[in-house]
């Protein structure tokens, strides 16, 4: 029996919310908001009491990648569960990751879809999944590899069956997850929230102070982050961006594939990407993805076929002594690219003048998120700056690093001597 106040928990703001999933006529709720929101305390809370209520009920959370789960949502409820004065009753582990209910065997499962196959391997024993809560959407692929999963999970029990997507929404309209929440569908709650109905000494006087600081400096940046509302402002660089499916037989019938790296380790992701170039129509087609953060130049490697180690990666020159690994010690196709002056802004604009740039979002989630949402930022006087953002840019380097070639019209079969100017 619980024995806390629900207020205690969840912030006023999630009142109403919480009185409408008692109707029993909920299927989807996109809980968007930006920092201190408590979106996620307030999903994590209704999980944990939905699987109080219905005995036979569990519930499994999807992070796009699975090196985040620990630190984020596994975090979270622990935490509610605490809070809700009921984690005794839980066995929790995180080898595997999971929740298990003492009496009655309910689980809570923690998977990462960056592995298919590991994303769909579940056994909750007996019952039904009935909650499933996918956080931070925006950085999965799209409504195809969700309903995928959904599917997988939602299948067999007639029973109210209920999905969670939490995130910070994107700047841009043409973001994939800003586009869904626009789509009437019965069941659906679109759910908007911020900081500012929340209980001061929940999030403290430091972050309030850092939220007025920034609406002070940077008004636009602080709407975005701190009240997630969506604020494109026609900067976006990329207008030939079209995200959708590139099928096995379009991938079979490439003939003229490119291969960029942009490295990363422990803050930004490592992003490999394999490409076609359709030089007659101009045509970008990006179609495989390996990207994350945490990952070795052994466990990358791992991920990485034969065929696309023989293929030239072009990778950037900043890690030598990678590039050297990658080539001695797992076979790698590779050479550096060597940056110049003003080679960012030439690789940029070539891209730009694409007739259009294709990225399978399922495929290559990182890509699609970056290409869409990448803008030019403006200073405290609204003035446009000039240069390029140097952030959240990572496929968009890699793919630089894959084009060089065609950016400078150097043949592809110069000698491996020729220099990469970008």
């Amino acid at each position: 029996m619980i024995s806390v106040k629900l207020t205690d928990v969840i912030a006023p703001q999630f009142f109403d919310l919480h009185k409408q999933l008692k109707t029993q006529k909920i299927s989807e709720v996109w809980a968007k908001g930006g920092r201190g929101s408590t979106k996620s305390t307030f999903i994590s809370a209704e999980i944990l009491l939905g699987l109080e209520k219905d005995k036979d009920a569990s519930a499994i959370i999807f992070r796009r990648y699975d090196n985040e789960l620990r630190d984020s949502v596994y975090g979270q409820m622990v935490w509610s569960a605490t809070k809700l004065v009921i984690d005794s009753n839980y066995r929790m582990m995180v080898s595997p990751m999971q929740f298990i209910r003492g009496g009655t065997e309910q689980k809570i499962l923690y998977r990462g879809a960056d592995n298919p196959k590991k994303a769909k391997s579940f056994n909750i024993g007996k019952g039904y999944v009935k909650y499933v809560w996918f956080e931070e959407v925006d950085q999965f692929g799209g409504m195809e590899e969700i309903r995928n999963l959904l599917q997988s999970l939602f299948r067999g029990s007639d029973k109210q069956r209920i999905a969670f997507f939490s995130y910070n929404p994107p700047k841009s309209a043409r973001s994939w997850v800003n586009q869904e929440v626009r789509i009437p569908k019965p069941g659906r709650i679109i759910h908007h929230s911020d900081y500012r109905t929340v209980p001061v000494d929940w999030v403290g006087e430091r972050f309030i102070a850092d939220a007025e600081h920034l609406r002070e400096v940077n008004e636009s940046a602080y709407r975005h982050e701190y009240l997630g509302e969506e604020i494109g402002t026609g900067l976006e660089v990329f207008n030939n961006i079209t995200t959708r499916v590139i099928t096995d037989d379009e991938v079979n019938s490439f003939q003229n594939i490119r291969q960029g790296l942009d490295f990363g380790y422990a803050v930004d992701p490592v992003c490999f990407l394999r490409m076609n170039y359709d030089q007659k129509k101009r045509r970008l087609y990006i179609f495989r993805e390996v990207s994350g953060i945490g990952i070795g130049n052994r466990q990358l490697s791992g991920k990485i076929t034969d065929q696309e180690k023989r293929t030239l990666t072009i990778a950037d020159s900043a890690e030598p002594k990678s590039i050297d690994e990658l080539k001695r010690d797992y076979g790698w196709n590779i050479r550096g690219a060597r940056k110049a002056p003003g080679s960012v802004e030439r690789g940029i604009k070539w891209l730009c003048e694409l007739e259009e740039i294709i990225i399978d979002p399922t495929r290559c989630p990182l890509s699609a998120r970056e290409f869409v949402n990448y803008a030019l930022e403006v200073n405290r006087a609204g003035d446009v700056i000039s240069r390029y953002p140097d952030k959240d840019n990572h496929s968009i380097d890699s793919t630089r690093y894959a084009a060089v070639d065609d950016v400078y019209s150097i043949s592809s079969s110069t000698n491996v001597r020729a220099i990469a100017h970008i």
